[in-house]
C-alpha cells in the first residue's frame, strides 16, 4: 500500500468514526468517503461533522452534495482557464491567421 493509499484508508476511517459518533450508521461515512474520493474533501466533511454536530443525515448528505460541488465548479474553473492559457498562446504564435 503507498503512502496516498495509507493517507486515503486512515482519513476514511476517521471520517466514518465522526458519523457514527454522531449516531449515524458506518455505511453512510463510507459513502460519503467514496463520494468525496479525496482526504482533504474528507477532512473538511470530519470538520463540518466535528463542529455542526448536524442531527439529520440529509443535513449531512447536504454538506458532502456542497463540498462535491465546490470541487467540481474549482476543477471546472482550472480546466477553463488552462483551455485560455492554451488559446492565448495560440493566438499570440498567429494561428488563427
Amino acid at each position: 500500500m503507498t503512502s496516498e493509499q495509507r493517507l486515503w484508508s486512515r482519513t476514511r476511517d476517521d471520517l466514518v468514526r465522526a458519523v457514527e459518533e454522531l449516531g449515524f450508521p458506518a455505511e453512510l461515512g463510507e459513502a460519503i468517503a467514496k463520494h468525496l474520493g479525496s482526504p482533504k474533501a474528507m477532512e473538511r466533511m470530519i470538520s463540518y461533522l466535528h463542529y455542526v454536530k448536524p442531527k439529520t443525515e440529509e443535513l449531512v448528505v447536504d454538506e458532502m452534495l456542497a463540498i462535491r460541488s465546490e470541487i467540481d465548479a474549482w476543477r471546472e474553473k482550472k480546466a477553463s482557464e488552462e483551455a485560455n492559457a492554451r488559446y492565448n498562446e495560440m493566438k499570440e504564435l498567429n494561428i488563427f491567421e
